[in-house]
C-alpha cells in the first residue's frame, strides 16, 4: 500500500468517524470509488484508533472527572456521583457491542462490505436520523440517562457492525429518540466509541502479532497518526456545528449517497448513461 493511499484512508476515517455518515461504510467503499485494492479490516480498525485518541484528548477533562468519580465511590456502581454515573453508563452501553462483536467476528464480515448493502444502510438510517432529529424532544443531557437508556443506546451501537449504518449516527439517533440534546447525544456517542473501538483494535492488533505481520503493524502506526490529525479537526467542527444547527446536512448527504449507490448497484446508472 502506498503512502498516498494510507493518507487518503486515514483522512477519510478522521473526517467521517464523528459525522453521522458512516466511516466504516466510506472505508469499505474506498476501493469501489478508486482503483486502489480493498485495504482490509485491519487497517480500518487502525485508523479508528487514531480517532479514539483524538476523542480522549478532546474530552480529557470529562474522562479525568469520570476516573476521579469512580475512585471516590471505590469502584462501586452508583449514580450518586454524576461523574461516576457517566462512567458506569458507558460500561453498560458497551456490553451489547462486546457480545455482538464476538459473534460477528466468528461469522465474518466480508459479506457486509458490498455497495448494495451499504447503499441501503446509508439511506435507511439516514432517514431514521432525520425522523429522530425532527420529531423528538430536546431536553435531556447525559446526567438524565438511566441504565435502560444507556443499554438501548448500546444495543443501537451494535447495528454499526454493518458498514453504512454509522456508529455515531445510530447512537445519536437513539439518543435523540430518547430526548437528548444534540450536543449531548453527540458527546455520549463519542465517549461510547472509546471502549468499543479500543477493544476491536486490541483484538486485531493481537491477531497481527500472532501472525508476525510486522509490516502491517508499522503501517498501522502511520495510519493512526494520520487519522488522529483529521479526527481532532472533525470533532471540533461537529461540536461547533451542533451548538445551533441540526443534522439535516448529514441526512441530505446520506440520502444522496445511498440513492446513488443503490441505483449503481442495480445497474440503473449504466442504463441511463448508455
Amino acid at each position: 500500500m502506498s503512502t498516498f493511499q494510507l493518507i487518503l484512508l486515514s483522512a477519510l476515517q478522521g473526517i467521517t468517524e464523528f459525522l453521522p455518515v458512516s466511516s466504516s461504510g466510506h472505508l469499505a467503499l474506498f476501493s469501489y470509488f478508486t482503483t486502489f485494492p480493498d485495504q482490509g479490516l485491519a487497517l480500518d480498525v487502525a485508523v479508528h484508533i487514531g480517532s479514539i485518541i483524538a476523542v480522549m484528548i478532546y474530552f480529557s477533562e470529562t474522562l479525568w472527572q469520570m476516573i476521579k468519580g469512580v475512585f471516590k465511590t471505590h469502584f462501586i456502581p452508583t449514580f450518586k456521583n454524576p461523574h461516576a454515573k457517566t462512567a458506569w453508563l458507558l460500561v453498560i452501553g458497551t456490553l451489547p457491542i462486546i457480545f455482538a462483536g464476538y459473534f460477528i467476528n466468528h461469522i465474518g464480515t466480508d459479506s457486509f462490505r458490498n455497495p448494495h448493502l451499504i447503499g441501503w444502510t446509508i439511506l435507511g438510517y439516514g432517514i431514521l436520523l432525520y425522523i429522530a432529529d425532527n420529531f423528538s424532544l430536546t431536553i435531556r443531557s447525559i446526567k438524565h440517562l438511566s441504565i435502560i437508556d444507556a443499554f438501548m443506546i448500546g444495543c443501537a451501537q451494535c447495528l454499526a457492525l454493518i458498514p453504512g449504518t454509522s456508529r455515531s449516527g445510530i447512537t445519536i439517533t437513539m439518543g435523540r429518540f430518547l430526548g437528548m440534546e444534540r450536543r449531548e447525544a453527540a458527546k455520549f456517542s463519542m465517549l461510547l466509541s472509546i471502549p468499543a473501538i479500543i477493544a476491536a483494535g486490541g483484538l486485531v492488533g493481537y491477531e497481527l502479532y500472532l501472525q508476525n505481520d510486522l509490516i502491517s503493524l508499522l503501517r498501522s502506526i502511520d495510519a493512526i497518526a494520520y487519522s488522529f490529525i483529521a479526527s481532532i479537526i472533525a470533532i471540533y467542527i461537529v461540536m461547533w456545528w451542533l451548538k445551533k444547527s441540526t443534522f439535516l446536512p448529514f441526512v441530505i448527504y446520506r440520502i444522496f449517497l445511498g440513492t446513488w449507490l443503490l441505483l449503481d448497484s442495480y445497474g440503473y446508472l449504466n442504463k441511463w448513461l448508455d
